[in-house]
């Protein structure tokens, strides 16, 4: 069973972070640069919320609020889903599914130790089921 560790190892564990008090405009703008569809929100080293495309389409857009004088801490999601490295992913699924939510930020202790998104989740899980299926494969083969 595959863990978050296991992915975070294959995809990597930076995670793009904003302060609460930036706009959500620069926000938008760091998404854009660095294709990322959340942003961790941290106030010093403190994870305060999470900031999502879907934030930004539900609270600005749909309120007429301005994203050049919006700040993040106005729009942000507060109640935060964290899973640790050592989760499996299937609970990852269930948690996203259930929550319906589409990023997990990965606290390792207290340190921020990556993000993970529905998709890394799916493809992680389909790569498992491609090798059970090669295996059993295989196996019948023999």
């Amino acid at each position: 069973m595959k863990t978050v560790r296991d992915l975070l190892s294959v995809k990597g564990s930076d995670v793009q972070t904003v302060a609460p008090e930036a706009t959500v405009f620069e926000a938008l703008e760091l998404m854009a640069e660095k294709n990322v569809g959340a942003l961790v929100v941290v106030s010093g080293d403190r994870v305060v919320g999470i900031l999502s495309e879907r934030d930004y389409a539900r609270k600005v857009v749909l309120h007429g609020r301005v994203s050049r004088e919006t700040p993040v801490e106005e729009i942000m999601t507060r109640e935060v889903h964290f899973v640790t490295p050592d989760e499996p992913i299937e609970w990852c699924m269930a948690d996203m599914t259930s929550s319906r939510i589409r990023h997990l930020p990965v606290l390792d202790g207290e340190r921020l130790g990556g993000i993970i998104s529905i998709g890394d989740v799916v493809r992680a899980l389909l790569d498992e089921q491609r090798y059970k299926i090669e295996q059993l494969e295989q196996f019948i083969q023999r």
